[in-house]
């Protein structure tokens, strides 16, 4: 198991799903967690099962669409060695069903978020030489995907917004790196499968799309994240990796 002892790390969007999976997995690890999300009760509540497990976690509200809150989270935290940018939204649609808001919307905690993020926590790093940021993308930010244009759009510029940060700063000794899954068996996937008329076969189509035959699990994507933190990646920058169970579309 690659190590994150003695390190800090923080995870935007840990209330659940990928992001609780990768605040745990990193809690495992040895890491002290700054266990982040939009619903604090959320954030909560996965920082006190990493703390009933022996490991040590720091419960905390963050919009990531905040820039001053961005700043405000970075500044208490002081050092850190690990940021996880995984706060993200979706939305279904295509051009002509997506209104501007829609867009704009994604645009603020998709991109938005990344970037205030980064922004609020990248000087520390560059102080010390040191540090790793993780973002979350998508298949959907390297191939195009039925309905859903706004999302795909935002996760095309995650891509580049980890290529740009790494080629910046990687003769700084910050590396940069992100992650495109496919579709991930999640608290969220799974209640947008429940308003399908017949959620059974949703399931079965949205799990059909990887060659696999299954989505993926959340913890699959957070082994991706530790090793991508860790030191044994230290050769790694500027990479998208993509998780996908071999994509079909």
């Amino acid at each position: 198991m690659f190590e994150l002892t003695g390190k800090v790390a923080l995870v935007t969007g840990a209330g659940s799903g990928i992001g609780a999976a990768i605040a745990e997995t990193f809690a495992r690890a040895h890491a002290r967690v700054i266990v982040t999300d939009r619903d604090e009760t959320a954030a909560r509540s996965t920082a006190e099962r990493i703390t009933r497990s022996g490991g040590t976690a720091e419960p905390g509200r963050l919009d990531v669409a905040d820039a001053d809150a961005c700043q405000r989270v970075a500044g208490e935290i002081g050092r850190l060695d690990v940021l996880v940018n995984n706060a993200g939204i979706g939305h279904v649609g295509t051009t002509v069903t997506t209104s501007a808001a829609d867009l704009d919307r994604l645009y603020e905690v998709n991109v938005r978020g990344v970037f205030n993020m980064s922004k609020a926590c990248l000087p520390g790093m560059l102080a010390r030489r040191s540090g790793a940021i993780v973002n979350m993308a998508s298949v959907g930010g390297l191939i195009g995907i039925k309905d859903r244009l706004a999302y795909c759009t935002t996760k095309f510029a995650v891509v580049g917004l980890t290529k740009s940060m790494a080629i910046d700063h990687a003769a700084d000794g910050v590396r940069v790196n992100c992650i495109c899954p496919a579709r991930v068996e999640t608290p969220f996937v799974a209640a947008r499968i429940k308003e399908y008329p017949d959620p059974e076969k949703a399931f079965r189509e949205m799990a059909s799309t990887q060659a696999v035959g299954r989505m993926g699990r959340p913890e699959e994507i957070a082994a991706a994240a530790l090793y991508l933190a860790s030191d044994e990646a230290a050769f790694v920058t500027g990479s998208a990796l993509v998780i996908d169970g071999c994509w079909k579309g």
